[in-house]
């Protein structure tokens, strides 16, 4: 084959792979976003792969603090949905008008206290023995997720407040940017314990490490999670906004401790 006939033909393949290759990117990047609350990362995973299964629609899943993809949903992030793990979230959104309507309450969560085994602290429901490690010194470090735009971090915040822990607690606390992390700083061994999600608890990944125990949900404001559709959600995301709706999804989230708001 001539030199010419050569180089032409290798600027042909080259022309072909790029345009796959960009074809595949398109691809990937036309799968709808879903930006959701850390502490929903195993049960979601597992209502999502059953919904897909069912569907044949491709969902893409964000996980992180619902305070910070409030205020990037406000700058005009590219979500299709927007499942907070703090109502108030989605209610400002809605009145910002970034969202099709106010959306509904899908979970209700719980926080507790775990301890990873060999821990100088103990797990109990009351916190008494975290209010003694605090005392005798015991207690060196201690994960939250953080207050300040972390829906689980603001409730334990207000938990601490409300059995007096909090101002003992300061120089203590090892801060996560959202539950996820605070509950892998909680089990790692560099902390003698956290709080975390229930939902996050009962994941393998985190049930085997350690002593939970829950803290009682008259300490703190609920835990409403609120999920709200993005103004241009495609069909596929609102079918799986509907599917969180029915029995095969719900049966999942009650098995990660999460309550089902009432009808």
């Amino acid at each position: 084959m001539p030199r010419k006939q050569r180089r032409l033909r290798r600027w042909i393949v080259s022309i072909v792979v790029s345009l796959a290759l960009c074809g595949s990117d398109l691809r990937a990047e036309s799968i709808p976003i879903i930006a959701a609350a850390s502490n929903l990362r195993f049960a979601l995973a597992e209502v999502a792969e059953k919904f897909e299964r069912e569907s044949g629609s491709k969902l893409r899943f964000v996980f992180g603090s619902s305070g910070n993809f409030y205020s990037q949903l406000l700058q005009g992030a590219p979500f299709h949905l927007f499942m907070s793990a703090d109502e108030s979230f989605v209610v400002k959104l809605a009145a910002a008008k970034k969202t099709v309507d106010r959306g509904r309450v899908y979970a209700i969560g719980r926080i507790g206290i775990i301890v990873p085994h060999g821990s100088a602290v103990k797990a109990d429901v009351g916190l008494k023995d975290l209010a003694l490690a605090v005392a005798d010194g015991r207690l060196r470090k201690f994960a939250i997720a953080n207050p300040e735009h972390a829906p689980y971090g603001a409730r334990t915040k207000q938990a601490l407040l409300h059995v007096g822990l909090w101002s003992g607690l300061q120089e203590k606390l090892v801060l996560g940017e959202n539950i996820s992390q605070a509950a892998q700083f909680a089990t790692s061994g560099s902390t003698e314990g956290g709080v975390i999600a229930l939902s996050l608890a009962k994941a393998p990944v985190f049930s085997h490490v350690g002593e939970f125990a829950l803290i009682p949900d008259d300490w703190h404001e609920p835990l409403r999670q609120r999920m709200v559709l993005l103004k241009g959600a495609p069909p596929s995301v609102r079918a799986f906004y509907n599917y969180l709706g029915s029995a095969n999804a719900q049966e999942i989230m009650v098995r990660y401790g999460f309550s089902m708001p009432a009808a």
